[in-house]
């Protein structure tokens, strides 16, 4: 039993140094493992980064198509907004006073001819003044005849003394009152036989009525606005456009008008203003328009003026790069280049007119000579590397 107890004893302390050595042994080899990974790390991270820069300076970007300016007949147009306005607008007012309008004829939009009758007054009044003014005249007319008479008696019998000087010059001067008495009657009828024409409101020429006041039962007073008319139904464009640009517009040039509705119309110059606003410092150009029923006084129309043509410096739609509201060229820049790869220059350029796909550049007459990404420019930043599909001689590099 004794001997048990020593034994196990003994085991015991022999595991228990056992346990502590492997201890030691692991912890040894979890120390040295440590060690070599953080360095194999280290060593990679380093290796890699080499390798990525090497890579960013031998990768090209894109690869892309060049393509050259060119020079383009572009017709050259002025530009302009305006207002549609009638040629000229005839306003049709009343002549009497102080009668009702009996019947009107018209409405807004008819077209009508010159003579045309459109509103008519009410006669009745005038009737009973014409036929008062007959009365007058008859009256007139049948005294003139007895002063004419006494006149006539008085002058035979002048030299016999029978009738004073004063009587005979009396009865001359009546006979001279009763024919100016007839001459007011007969104007006095005139007068109202004016008037009863006035009852019947005419067109004062062919057009279009744009405006109607009148109405049936209305008394109106002289001068007052009835009707308004577009004469010939005649419209124009009356666009504005600056002192600089009006010495260009010359009479009978074409100007292509979009009307609100997307329809495009080709009208002619009529008349250049002869005066510029102060205010605004623009001036009028009057342009008349063909006859067409989707054209409205009163619309707003942007259009331009043809003044000729021009050779431009123009480039694909598609070279363009659009950023930040302006407009931007990927040229190849060929100076200054230590790796000898190809790379892209951005530059900033002004636009002009477009013909189909061919756009104005302005300000490239000295680089007709140069070559631009064709398309894809969008994908590119200024300095990028690119490669040039088709280039069968390399770009000369300046170191």
């Amino acid at each position: 039993m004794f001997m048990n107890k020593n034994v196990i004893k003994n085991l015991t302390i022999a595991l228990v140094i056992a346990a502590i050595l492997l201890g030691i042994w692991w912890l040894y080899t979890l120390v040295n493992t440590t060690e070599n990974t953080t360095k194999n790390s280290q060593e990679g991270n380093i290796n890699g980064a080499t390798d990525a820069t090497v890579g960013q300076s031998t990768k090209a970007a894109l690869t892309v198509n060049l393509v050259k300016p060119s020079r383009t007949l572009m017709n050259q147009n002025i530009a302009a907004n305006g207002s549609i306005s009638p040629w000229q607008e005839a306003v049709i007012g009343s002549e009497s006073s102080g009668l009702m309008l009996a019947q009107v004829l018209v409405n807004v939009g008819d077209t009508v001819k010159r003579g045309q009758l459109l509103a008519e007054f009410s006669t009745a009044t005038i009737a009973a003044d014409i036929a008062q003014a007959q009365a007058n005249l008859a009256e007139a007319k049948a005294n003139a005849i007895e002063a004419n008479g006494n006149a006539s008696r008085a002058r035979s019998i002048q030299e016999t003394g029978a009738l004073s000087m004063q009587q005979i010059e009396q009865l001359i001067a009546l006979e001279a009152t009763s024919k100016a008495r007839v001459a007011a009657a007969e104007a006095n009828l005139q007068s109202q036989q004016i008037k009863m024409k006035q009852t019947k409101v005419y067109a004062p020429d062919s057009g279009i009525i744009s405006s109607r006041a009148a109405t049936v039962g209305a008394v109106v007073s002289p001068g007052q606005e009835l009707f308004k008319l577009i004469r010939q139904g005649r419209l124009e464009w009356r666009a504005e456009l600056t002192s600089s640009e009006i010495g260009a517009i010359k009479q009978g040039l074409n100007a292509n008008l979009t009307m609100p509705s997307g329809e495009q119309v080709v009208g002619k110059v009529r008349m250049v203003s002869p005066m510029v606003d102060t205010q605004t410092r623009n001036a009028m150009v009057f342009v008349d328009l063909p006859a067409n029923n989707q054209i409205k006084s009163g619309m707003f129309a942007r259009g331009s003026f043809e003044i000729g043509e021009n050779e431009s410096v123009t480039l694909p739609a598609s070279a363009l790069v659009l950023r930040d509201g302006f407009a931007y060229l990927m040229q190849i820049d060929n100076q200054n280049q230590s790796d000898k790869q190809i790379h892209v220059k951005q530059i900033k350029v002004q636009v002009g007119k477009r013909v189909g796909d061919m756009v104005e550049i302005m300000g490239l007459e000295n680089s007709m000579n140069h070559e631009f990404v064709a398309t894809g420019g969008a994908f590119l930043a200024d300095g990028d590397a690119v490669n040039v599909v088709g280039n069968t001689a390399p770009l000369e590099i300046k170191p």
